[in-house]
């Protein structure tokens, strides 16, 4: 249980530094944190992050092809889109547009 609470933690750290307007991916989470085949852990700690504090911006965080599979896990389907909306972001059809271009890649952004 300790392992997956320092795992939820450090996830938790790297979606605090995801920039507004900006969205990044589970498995990109979890390449970046040395555990590339976790991206459902991140998904679990995506999952349980709503309470926590300082706020995670869960939000930004979406499948590999831009799909907002975390949505059914804010209070309604609709606040992730609502959320990412206020930030710019276009969201069609539960997808983020332009995703490419707004992908945030951890590796590449961040030094280890």
């Amino acid at each position: 249980m300790a392992l997956n609470k320092d795992f939820f933690d450090q996830v938790f750290q790297v979606v605090r530094l995801i920039p507004k307007g900006r969205v990044t991916s589970y498995g990109a989470i979890a390449k970046y944190l040395g555990s590339a085949k976790s991206s459902r852990m991140v998904g679990y700690a995506m999952n349980a992050s709503h309470t926590i504090k300082p706020k995670v911006p869960a939000h930004r965080v979406v499948n590999r092809n831009g799909m907002l599979t975390g949505k059914m896990h804010f209070e309604t389907p609709f606040v992730m889109q609502d959320l990412l909306k206020k930030e710019g972001i276009i969201v069609e059809n539960d997808k983020v547009q332009n995703f490419n271009e707004i992908f945030w890649n951890p590796e590449n952004e961040l030094k280890i």
